[in-house]
């Protein structure tokens, strides 16, 4: 079934149409995310599944994942990280510009998940702020796609103003972040 969008509520008339620009720019971003996948473990190959023809991620608007902070605006982080791999999430995270968002998979980057050892990060949120958590063990190809549109749902009512909030600002401060 396909589902059809709608223009955001505005003015209409002959030749022209205006509207708030935040709902523009939302729906501009929603439909052009790239994630960088920073895949470690067996959630890595569930997220491989899910780039694959059967799930086909690229329908969403992101079938050109970036292997380059610089040039994503979405991190997935998928699979175990080891408190030696913190500092490079954190660069890797820290490099990327604004707006970013952060999508945790699986139980692994979540929570630890069984791994409840001293080498183990007990969730990626003790380093970098996480937007949406897919749980699973590993998460089935269907569950990423549901962070993943839950992401876009985020981006598109995230206001362009949201980012020199005082909250946004506190929240960055949290993680010693400017």
């Amino acid at each position: 079934m396909i589902k059809t969008v709608s223009a955001p509520d505005g003015i209409e008339g002959p030749g022209f149409f205006a509207t708030k620009l935040d709902e523009v720019v939302g729906m501009g971003r929603k439909n052009s995310l790239w994630p960088l996948p920073f895949a470690t473990s067996c959630c890595g190959i569930e997220f491989m599944a899910t780039m694959a023809t059967t799930y086909d991620f690229s329908r969403f608007g992101s079938e050109r994942p970036s292997f380059s902070p610089r040039q994503a605006d979405l991190l997935m982080v998928m699979g175990t990280i080891a408190k030696k791999m913190g500092p490079v999430l954190r660069q890797v995270y820290e490099q990327m510009a604004e707006p970013r968002w952060v999508l945790s998979v699986g139980a692994c980057a979540s929570s630890g998940g069984i791994f409840d050892t001293y080498s183990v990060l007990q969730g990626i949120d003790e380093i970098i702020p996480v937007d949406v958590y897919v749980p699973g063990c590993p998460p089935r190809p269907e569950q990423i796609i549901d962070g993943f549109m839950q992401i876009q749902e985020l981006v598109q009512k995230e206001s362009t103003r949201r980012r020199h909030s005082e909250e946004y600002i506190q929240l960055m401060a949290k993680y010693k972040m400017q």
